[in-house]
């Protein structure tokens, strides 16, 4: 698809939340659509840095003015924030124009859209599988979209032609769709997502028990470990609302975590380990080759 401010039915954006994804998103919609009118809606330290990022053109003081007169709105609040927010933005949109968000997890998100938007904008869920383990503005980066999966809940045929729209563009900023329901989305996300973090917490938390006044283990750690604690430096506010939105699905995911991790332990000098590595082996192969 060309790249042009012509290739996609929106030409005025609206961004609530202009943090990193929000961020992002505005540096790649500049980057690709050049004529799209980007308008923020954040904190106002926040959105100074935006502007001087070139994430949006215009500011807006409050979420009404943000929304009104935009034909795509891209909500990138937190869950609980983007919540709270539905029932306004779907007051203040057009009746023409879609709204779509970033959030982390679907259901809740869904089910309330469902109840706000029954007027003529429509609700479109989205996730993009996108994000480092530091926020915020200054983090932001026009490829981030890049070779990541996007999320969006619904059907793949969906006629709709500001959904096939809002496709269209996602794909121009290199990622690829994956298409499904609400639940699936965060019974996913649960094991892909939500489980390597809270993987990393807990791994982090034996590291700081263990390490004694000598530096030990600790200071023998190689570059692996590094690999291992990356999702160790995301800050708790980012993922408070996740954990209490997708409970239901993180607890089985460390469940299934907990029996692995026994299996592993009753295991160490059998054979039956070997076969543990070349299942782990095997996956990394088929994950290297999808990148």
């Amino acid at each position: 698809m060309p790249s042009t401010p012509n290739a996609v039915p929106f030409s005025r954006v609206a961004i609530l939340g202009t943090g990193l994804i929000g961020g992002s998103f505005g540096l790649a919609l500049r980057k690709h659509f050049p004529g799209v009118s980007i308008v923020g809606y954040d904190r106002a330290e926040i959105l100074q840095a935006a502007l001087a990022r070139g994430a949006a053109q215009e500011i807006a003081r409050d979420l009404s003015s943000a929304v009104r007169g935009a034909d795509l709105v891209y909500i990138a609040l937190p869950i609980g924030a983007t919540i709270a927010a539905l029932p306004a933005i779907a007051a203040a949109a057009n009746a023409g124009a879609l709204v779509t968000d970033a959030g982390s997890t679907k259901a809740a998100i869904c089910r309330a859209a469902k109840n706000a938007f029954v007027g003529g904008a429509r609700f479109l869920g989205g996730h993009p599988m996108a994000g480092k383990e530091t926020s915020g503005i200054a983090r932001a980066d026009a490829e981030l979209f890049s070779g990541a999966r996007y999320g969006l809940i619904g059907l793949e045929g969906d006629r709709d032609p500001r959904v096939q729209g809002f496709g269209s563009l996602v794909r121009a900023l290199g990622a690829e769709l994956v298409w499904c329901d609400a639940d699936t989305h965060d019974w996913a996300v649960g094991i892909v997502s939500h489980l390597p973090q809270l993987l990393a917490v807990a791994l982090a938390r034996v590291l700081v028990d263990e390490t004694d006044e000598t530096g030990l283990p600790l200071s023998l750690a190689g570059p692996g470990l590094q690999d291992m604690l990356r999702l160790a430096g995301s800050p708790y506010g980012l993922w408070r609302d996740v954990a209490h939105s997708n409970t239901e699905n993180i607890a089985r995911a460390l469940d299934r975590l907990e029996q692995a991790v026994e299996y592993l332990r009753t295991r160490l000098t059998s054979k039956e380990l070997e076969q543990e590595f070349l299942v782990a082996n095997e996956l990394y192969k088929r994950l290297k080759r999808a990148d």
